[in-house]
């Protein structure tokens, strides 16, 4: 049977390659030698040059990064039926070369195969069993975070470093089993690593490292700062791994868990549960939750403070369910469908990943009468959907009644998968909307967010790496309420 299979498949290539009929690459811009279409891009801007070309070649298009070719899938119908439908099919990690040499093929978020299956089912059932715990740590970093900006008795401030502060400390604890203060000098250490590493991403030398990564191997540049950044990260998690004593009946965060794991399975030799593994999974952990989670709250603040009334209601909405004091918890929500539709809109007005994480096919694959071979990296892009104009008729206005029904209530859509959707969804998606929650409600419940420009000065438009949006840097008051 496979035999067959692969010699129909062999054919069907032919086919397309000899110009007979059959299924053929999806169509895009003609790429250059070894440079491919590298010159026809913004690298400054990749997601709204990738958007300008399906403009021209459809939803279903092929790109050439040097000599690594992808196919872009841009538009509500074909994201879906990619990463829901044929799930399987596009369940791969996609290739991302700086990223495959950091993991290198362990942790849950660039690992394929058994290995990661059996990491993300053992990360979602253990983020699953310490959800009301984790709550709690997260309400406790809420209540830090309040102090601290009463501390500073309403002097201006850019809040990035606070908010990466207070998501890092976050995942500290589910990682961990416990926070840092804010003072911590290895604290403060680790953190610089993960944003140094976090805006290098988005750097010139790293974007060519993607593209052309076995020249760049030998050349200095950001590329070679994330690496060595990377190893200082692993080391720090190692010490903390070392440190622990796993509680077998209640382990206190993710390293305890995997650490009785480990010692449940250490007769099997083919265990992919090893402390390398840890170690990466760990990291991953902070890689694609801290920067990210405060990124988006970065937004909902300038959100909010350009849109005073949405402010204002908001917190009457607190104000009607918490009273001053409550502290929030997720459940909470269920009786704020205001707040629920503006952090709906923060994450779809945002964009954080305009063209998802890479995916690729994991067999030659025939899709919308298109052949997608074995291993060919896809980006689906999320913005598409997002930004649907047929669901969301004005997308590029902030309006949080886009997710809000005639009654009032929240509005379900389809196209709101800001975490993807599919087998390779975000799986720290609750985690991050319960960090997002309960920090935005337990600031407003104290704090008016003051701008220090005119509200209409302020610019929701955020700014695009090459993967990755952000918004504007920019300072707040914060003047008490009660």
């Amino acid at each position: 049977m496979q035999r067959a299979r692969r010699a129909t498949m062999a054919l069907v290539r032919q086919g397309w390659q000899n110009g007979s009929g059959g299924p053929r690459l999806p169509p895009g811009p003609r790429p250059l030698p070894f440079l491919g279409n590298i010159l026809q891009v913004d690298t400054k801007n990749f997601p709204k040059s990738v958007e300008e070309l399906s403009r021209t070649f459809g939803p279903v298009f092929t790109i050439h990064l040097g000599s690594q070719r992808a196919v872009v899938l841009y538009g509500q119908e074909v994201v879906r039926e990619a990463l829901l439908d044929r799930g399987e099919d596009f369940g791969t990690r996609g290739m991302t070369p700086i990223l495959d040499k950091l993991a290198g093929g362990t942790g849950i978020g660039f690992s394929n195969g058994e290995t990661w299956r059996q990491l993300r089912q053992f990360a979602t059932a253990t983020l699953r069993d310490l959800e009301k715990w984790t709550e709690e740590r997260i309400q406790e970093e809420a209540r830090f975070l309040v102090e601290r900006l009463w501390s500073m008795k309403g002097r201006p401030l850019d809040p990035s470093l606070l908010l990466s502060q207070v998501t890092t400390n976050i995942l500290c604890a589910v990682a961990f089993g416990s926070r840092f203060h804010y003072e911590d000098q290895e604290f403060l250490r680790f953190l610089h690593l993960l944003e140094e590493n976090a805006r290098l991403q988005s750097s010139t030398m790293t974007k060519l490292y993607n593209v052309f990564p076995s020249v760049l191997d030998y050349l200095p540049g950001s590329h070679q700062t994330i690496f060595r950044n990377t190893s200082e990260l692993r080391h720090f998690i190692s010490r903390r791994v070392k440190k622990e004593a796993p509680q077998p009946e209640a382990p206190q965060g993710f390293i305890d868990a995997f650490l009785l794991k480990m010692e449940q399975e250490k007769q099997n030799s083919q265990s992919v549960f090893s402390l390398q593994s840890l170690e990466r999974s760990t990291l991953d952990f902070f890689v694609a939750g801290a920067e990210s989670t405060s990124l988006v709250l970065m937004y909902a603040l300038l959100a909010l403070m350009k849109y005073p009334e949405v402010q204002e209601r908001v917190c009457q909405e607190i104000d009607r369910v918490l009273g001053p004091s409550q502290s929030p918890c997720l459940a909470d929500l269920s009786q704020m469908p205001y707040m629920d539709a503006v952090i709906h809109e923060v994450h779809r007005s945002l964009a954080l990943v305009p063209l998802n994480v890479p995916h690729a096919v994991t067999k030659d694959t025939i899709f919308r009468q298109y052949l997608i071979p074995k291993g060919t990296t896809v980006f689906p892009a999320l913005k598409a959907s997002l930004y649907d104009r047929t669901e969301f008729p004005c997308p590029e206005r902030f309006d949080p009644g886009h997710f809000l029904d005639r009654k009032g209530a929240l509005r379900r859509s389809e196209c709101f998968i800001p975490f993807s959707t599919g087998p390779r969804a975000c799986l720290g998606e609750r985690l991050a909307s319960t960090v997002i929650f309960i920090c935005l409600a337990t600031l407003l419940q104290h704090f008016k967010l003051r701008p220090h420009v005119p509200p209409e000065e302020l610019d929701l438009s955020p700014t695009v790496g090459f993967l990755t949006a952000a918004p504007k840097p920019y300072r707040l008051s914060l003047e008490p309420r009660w």
